[in-house]
């Protein structure tokens, strides 16, 4: 079994260390920008001409993210233990004389062998569990409160790193996925396939999941699932719709509802134009590990046609990179929130053959049932070309 991704990301991880990568300014003059934002061109007014230069914006985007909206994700603690009883994983962290302890269950397939495939799951899998597949349940909670606007800085993260720390929940989640997976690097005995890590959650959980993969290479496969604005959906796309008169979660209702993104961001939620990026950099940041959007055109409140604009859109960075068809979006309606519809079983299993498993199997899947692209017209928001990058 063999990992097509990982190799992929070796040579282009090699090739950046090659070249030196530009430094973020320390400060940006920020300019409105009524479309989606060129991920081929570095804050400098740089094009991307090469893998290489890819790995360097992409880190670029990385730390836009991290100032302007996520906050930012500290490294690796200094100090990072596990142990495996029966299905449960402790992972203990210590960073600055401070030191906090939190588990995950491991649930292993009827089917196949160790070392087995794994999602890591948000509170728990809301797709469909597949077959040979181990899954690791996550209590994202647990690591950063999300019960209401008030419950900034609570949870274990902020134990560890301070309740004033400028990482959002949805950072500290990620923090949180990224040690998981060292622990399972710690202990071989958990029978998991480190190659074939997954991570998926559906809604605030899918926005979640959707930055974990965004943030941390060692994951091959990344399922958000129905996410809406702030996850899949394009922060400028959710305001002209809104505009419009359709009813849909904006950057302006997301800052006062949760916790989920930086005190920072509260500054651009109404401006969110200025912004140097929208979410198709988001995703893009998977580039060019495996992506699988899940979404739903019932709920007006997700955004569909937004997610349908900034994915087809994200998918330009893959199709750049010569691996189109390692980013796939199925947007399937008529079900309730966070059900998965029977009709969308083939796409999740040619990505997880494919991604988890190491099969050959057909990827290039970007559909939607929504009738004319969802009203969603590319020349009002993409004015840049995508360039073939060697």
């Amino acid at each position: 079994m063999f990992n097509l991704a990982a190799i992929w990301l070796v040579s282009f991880v090699v090739g950046a260390i090659a070249q030196t990568c530009p430094a973020l300014p320390s400060t940006i003059n920020l300019t409105a920008n009524s479309k989606l934002p060129d991920p081929f061109k570095f804050i400098n007014g740089t094009a991307v001409a090469s893998k290489a230069d890819w790995a360097c914006r992409r880190e670029e985007i990385s730390q836009l993210f991290q100032r302007y909206e996520l906050g930012t994700l500290p490294p690796k603690p200094s100090n990072v233990t596990a142990s495996l009883s029966g299905n449960s994983l402790t992972i203990n962290a210590s960073e600055g004389g401070k030191s906090i302890s939190f588990s995950v269950s491991i649930s292993k397939p009827s089917s196949g062998t160790a070392p087995y495939p794994a999602i890591i799951a948000y509170g728990g899998l809301s797709i469909p569990t597949p077959a040979g597949v181990a899954v690791i349940t996550f209590n994202n909670d647990d690591i950063a409160a999300q019960q209401s606007s008030s419950s900034r800085g609570q949870g274990k993260f902020y134990n560890l790193y301070g309740s004033n720390h400028s990482a959002s929940a949805m950072t500290a989640w990620a923090w949180g996925v990224s040690r998981i997976i060292d622990a399972l690097e710690l202990t071989p005995s958990a029978g998991i396939d480190l190659d074939h890590i997954g991570v998926s959650g559906c809604s605030r959980n899918g926005k979640g999941a959707l930055v974990a993969g965004a943030f941390d290479t060692r994951i091959a496969l990344t399922i958000p699932q129905e996410s809406g604005s702030g996850g899949a959906g394009s922060w400028r796309i959710s305001d002209a719709i809104m505009a419009n008169g359709t009813s849909t979660q904006t950057a302006s209702e997301i800052v006062g509802e949760n916790v989920w993104f930086s005190t920072t961001f509260n500054t651009y939620a109404n401006q969110v134009n200025v912004l140097p990026f929208d979410h198709h950099l988001l995703s893009a940041l998977v580039a060019p590990r495996g992506l699988l959007i899940i979404d739903n055109t019932s709920i007006d409140w997700l955004g569909p046609q937004s997610v349908w604009g900034c994915q087809k859109t994200a998918n330009y960075v893959w199709q750049a990179l010569g691996e189109a068809d390692h980013m796939g979006v199925s947007q399937v309606g008529n079900h309730n929130h966070c059900a998965f519809p029977s009709n969308e079983q083939g796409d999740l299993d040619a990505f997880v053959n494919k991604f988890l498993k190491g099969q050959s199997t057909n990827t290039n899947i970007i559909k939607t049932d929504g009738a004319n692209n969802l009203g969603f017209v590319e020349s009002q928001w993409v004015d840049w070309t995508v360039p073939t990058l060697s």
